[in-house]
């Protein structure tokens, strides 16, 4: 954060109501987060706290494979694209439908102001 207070990191989950992950065609994954207020959704897209860097580190796979975030003010929600390792449906691959392949980011630990109050 840039401003200079003090910060503490809170998992990502605290901090939104949806984290989920499906495919966007076969060579493709989406992963969308869908923030519970409006400060909090401000707060990662001002300070670029879900990048291309952030997820391709999460997930094990050059930066190259990820794509830019979209936000998507409306919604309080971002959307990452990336690479699927291998197609959907190929031999060996393993989900189908892309919808268990949010569990690297429920891991993500973001820095909020230390007086922020936690999402009810």
């Amino acid at each position: 954060m840039t401003d200079g207070r003090a910060t503490r990191t809170v998992p990502l989950p605290e901090l939104a109501d949806v984290v989920r992950s499906k495919n966007a065609g076969p060579y493709e994954l989406t992963l969308d987060i869908i923030f519970t207020t409006r400060a909090q959704y401000e707060l990662v897209k001002r300070e670029r706290l879900v990048d291309r860097r952030v997820v391709a580190e999460l997930y094990g796979v050059p930066v190259a494979d990820v794509g830019e975030p979209i936000f998507y003010d409306p919604a309080r929600a971002v959307k990452i694209n990336l690479r699927r390792p291998l197609p959907s449906g190929a031999v060996g691959e393993t989900d189908v439908y892309g919808a268990q392949q949010h569990g690297p980011l429920l891991a993500l630990r973001l820095p909020v102001p230390g007086d922020a109050e936690p999402a009810t």
